[in-house]
C-alpha cells in the first residue's frame, strides 16, 4: 500500500511538473492566456505608448516579438512553434504567404475602421479586397539627396543618375529588386520585369552606374546620408524620413516615371489563438487618432485618411511622403515572383556588386 501511494505521488509530482513546465514553455512562447496578444513585429514599427494605451484601455496584455526581414518572419510562422496572433508582412509577401496557406481571413464583421482609409490604398493585387489584410504603413522608393553638394532639378529622373558628374556619390539600398527598379524603370520596363534577356540589360545598365555607386549598403545609409558622406541615395520612403529628420539639407523625390509603391499590412497569421485581442488591436490601431499617433513616432505614410487629417499640415501636404495622384498612377507594387525569377533577380544583382568598377 505504501508503495502504491508512493507511486501514486511520484506521478502527481510529475504531472505538477509537467504543468508547471507547460506553463513556462506557453510564457516562451508568448502563450499567456486568453487575455494576451502576440505580435510578430517589425522592430520599432509602433509606438510603445500605444500598447501601453491598448494594454490599459482594453485589459489584454501584448507580448510582441521582432523579426528583421519579410522571409525570417515567413520562415517562422512556417515552422508553427509560436502561436503568433498578428504579424506585419509587406506585399509581396502576403501573397506568398496566402499561397502557402498561413494567413486567416479576417472576419469583416468584427472590424469597425475599414472606412478610415485612403481608397487609393486598399483593394490592391496583392490582396483584392483585403480579405486577408488591413493596411498598416506604406510607401515609395525614390531618391535622397544633399543640396549642399546637388540641385533638386538634377535628381528629379532615374537617368539623372547616370550622370558623370556624380561619380562616388551615390549609395544603394542593398537589395536586389529596389536596385534594379530605377534601371528598369528608366528602360521604360515593369518592375515586376521577368524576362532573363530584358534583366540582362537592365544589369548591363546597373554596371554602367557603378562608377557613381560610393557603396552599395543597407541600415548604414542613414548615417552617411545624415552626416553628409554622400550626395545622393537610393532608398524607401520611411528610411528617407528619418535621414530628413536629421539633417536639414537632405531631401526625399520619387520620379514621376515610376517608382516602387509598397505596403506593410496586418494580417492573422494561421498560428493565431486569441481572436478577441486580435479584432480588439485592429479596431484600436484603426482609430483615427491612434493611426495618428503611431505615423507621428514611426515616420512613415499612414494609410489612414482620417489619421492624416489629424496630422501636422505640413505633413499632410508633403508631397515627398504623400505623392500627389499623377505621380501615383505610376508606381507599381513588386509581385511575389517565382523563386527562379528571385534567383535570377539575386544572381544578377550579386555579379553587379562583385565587379563593380
Amino acid at each position: 500500500m505504501k508503495r502504491l501511494i508512493s507511486i501514486a505521488v511520484a506521478i502527481l509530482a510529475v504531472c505538477l511538473g509537467l504543468a508547471v513546465w507547460s506553463q513556462d514553455l506557453q510564457k516562451s512562447q508568448g502563450n499567456t492566456g486568453d487575455n494576451t496578444l502576440n505580435l510578430f513585429n517589425w522592430g520599432d514599427y509602433i509606438d510603445p505608448a500605444l500598447i501601453s494605451k491598448f494594454e490599459k484601455q482594453t485589459g489584454y496584455h501584448v507580448n510582441q516579438e521582432t523579426f528583421d526581414s519579410n522571409e525570417a518572419m515567413f520562415t517562422k510562422i512556417q515552422q508553427g512553434g509560436t502561436s503568433y496572433d498578428l504579424t506585419v508582412p509587406s506585399d509581396y509577401m502576403i501573397e506568398k504567404m496566402k499561397k502557402a496557406h498561413l494567413l486567416l481571413p479576417l472576419d469583416k464583421s468584427k472590424l469597425n475602421g475599414m472606412q478610415n482609409m485612403d481608397p487609393r490604398l486598399i483593394n490592391k493585387e496583392f490582396d483584392p479586397g483585403n480579405k486577408y489584410s488591413i493596411p498598416y504603413f506604406w510607401g515609395t522608393l525614390g531618391i535622397i539627396y544633399n543640396d549642399k553638394f546637388v540641385k533638386a532639378s538634377e535628381v528629379q529622373h532615374w537617368n539623372q543618375l547616370w550622370n558623370p558628374k556624380f561619380k562616388d556619390s551615390i549609395m544603394l539600398i542593398d537589395s536586389a529588386r529596389d536596385v534594379f527598379a530605377p534601371a528598369l524603370i528608366s528602360m521604360g520596363q515593369s518592375v515586376n520585369e521577368t524576362n532573363p534577356q530584358t534583366l540582362a540589360v537592365a544589369k548591363a545598365k546597373l554596371d554602367q552606374l557603378s562608377p557613381n555607386v560610393k557603396a552599395v549598403v543597407a541600415d548604414e545609409i542613414k548615417m552617411y546620408m545624415a552626416e553628409n558622406e554622400a550626395k545622393i541615395a537610393v532608398d524607401w520612403s520611411g528610411e528617407a524620413s528619418e535621414m530628413l529628420a536629421n539633417n536639414k539639407h537632405l531631401h526625399y523625390v520619387v520620379p514621376r516615371e515610376g517608382s516602387n509603391l509598397w505596403f506593410d499590412n496586418l494580417v492573422i497569421p494561421k498560428t493565431a489563438k486569441h481572436f478577441k485581442a486580435i479584432y480588439a488591436f485592429l479596431n484600436f490601431m484603426m482609430k483615427p487618432e491612434n493611426a495618428a499617433q503611431n505615423a507621428e513616432y514611426v515616420g512613415y505614410a499612414t494609410p489612414n485618411a482620417a489619421a492624416k487629417k489629424l496630422l501636422p499640415k505640413s505633413v499632410q501636404n508633403d508631397r515627398q511622403f504623400y505623392p500627389d495622384d499623377e505621380t501615383m498612377k505610376h508606381l507599381e507594387i513588386y509581385s511575389d515572383l517565382p523563386p527562379a525569377k528571385v534567383g535570377l533577380y539575386n544572381d544578377l544583382f550579386l555579379e553587379f556588386k562583385m565587379y563593380r568598377r
